[in-house]
């Protein structure tokens, strides 16, 4: 469901702000260009038999990035509060990709059309900056899934998912978090019985 007031503008306006300053054209067309919508636990934001032609910014909830692998869905990342989220290859080069993207919580998104994006590019050269420092969580998850390949163990891997998920990895499903490293769920419950990984990002 599409939704726009005042206070959502002022919102993401202001999480703009503290990238790269405002012109008030620019403010203009951001507003504009962007829209607020809503999604309910268990959505589909993203088919990957479609192109991604849109870029999330979530406000509330966390989105899921998975494929599916003989006849099974892994999990690749997740995306939460504060990030973007697509499907970067088919978002930049206009193709189908793998990837699927879930709401895995009613969730609340700032919605970019790649057009819009490519036209404020244009027009703004600031927004350059801006996805510099701001759009780059997208490759940034997909960095650390490489990362996290590098593990051996499962009790590594887990170890290494407590650190990279330490805001939201109690608000994950047990079975997507297995799914994301690559064991089964029983496997995980009991690499969680170690209360010692939970001081992981204590330290």
């Amino acid at each position: 469901m599409l939704f726009k007031d005042d206070a959502a503008t002022a919102r993401i306006l202001s999480h703009f702000e503290q990238y790269i300053p405002l012109t008030v054209e620019l403010k203009k067309e951001l507003s504009k260009r962007i829209d607020l919508v809503s999604f309910k636990k268990g959505d589909t934001v993203l088919n990957a038999h479609t192109v991604c032609t849109k870029s999330y910014f979530i406000e509330k909830g966390i989105f899921r990035t998975y494929f599916i692998k003989y006849g099974k869905e892994v999990t690749e990342y997740f995306s939460a509060e504060n990030e973007w989220v697509n499907s970067p290859r088919s978002f930049m080069q206009r193709k189908i990709d793998i990837y699927y993207i879930e709401a895995i919580e009613d969730a609340d998104a700032f919605c970019l059309n790649v057009n819009d994006l490519l036209y404020l590019f244009n027009q703004f050269p600031e927004m350059e900056r801006y996805a510099r420092l701001s759009m780059g969580t997208v490759l940034g998850h997909l960095l650390e899934r490489i990362t996290s390949m590098r593990f051996t163990t499962a009790k590594e891997k887990y170890g290494h998912f407590l650190k990279t998920y330490h805001d939201i990895y109690n608000r994950l499903p047990l079975g997507m978090v297995a799914s994301y490293l690559g064991i089964t769920q029983e496997t995980l419950s009991r690499i969680r019985s170690d209360k010692s990984l939970f001081d992981i990002d204590q330290k």
